[in-house]
């Protein structure tokens, strides 16, 4: 498994990435949520093999502002899986991984925050196999309420 940082050449991995309406309820196309890319959100790319298999972005400072007071938090959002690729264990294996990459190249950060939709309830089952904690936060998002769930990494 390997995590890569979002450019224009890997373009065709993201033009082939398949969800369906049941995960697009919940997150973006990466599609859209590359266009979205900034100096704070960045785009990662999860390939398997040679194919992309998991999709994320890692968003900073405003980003993760509406569902964590801790400056040194890192948003996880638009988190997905191609739906060919679903059910092969990638999704749990890419949040496993997660808190080492992210201790690597950004190293001032010391919590991974996410937020969930509440019907989400297999990603909810997921994020906690992967040691994200509800603490109860709640927050309103544009599609109604959401589960905020925190990861903390070790220093």
């Amino acid at each position: 498994m390997q995590f890569l940082f979002f450019n224009e050449t890997y373009q065709p991995f993201i033009d082939r990435y398949q969800l369906v309406e049941s995960q697009l309820r919940f997150t973006n196309h990466p599609q859209a949520a590359v266009k979205l890319a900034s100096a704070i959100r960045t785009p990662i790319l999860v390939l398997v093999e040679g194919k992309l298999v998991t999709y994320f972005d890692l968003h900073i400072e405003e980003g993760v502002a509406p569902y964590s007071d801790n400056p040194h938090a890192i948003l996880l959002r638009a988190f997905s899986t191609d739906v060919q690729e679903q059910g092969k264990g990638y999704a749990k294996q890419a949040l496993q991984q997660l808190p080492g990459f992210v201790k690597k190249h950004f190293p001032t950060i010391n919590e991974i925050v996410l937020a969930v939709n509440p019907e989400n309830v297999v990603a909810q089952g997921l994020y906690k196999k992967c040691g994200f904690i509800d603490y109860g936060e709640r927050r309103e998002g544009r599609m109604g309420e959401l589960i905020v769930m925190s990861y903390a990494l070790e220093s």
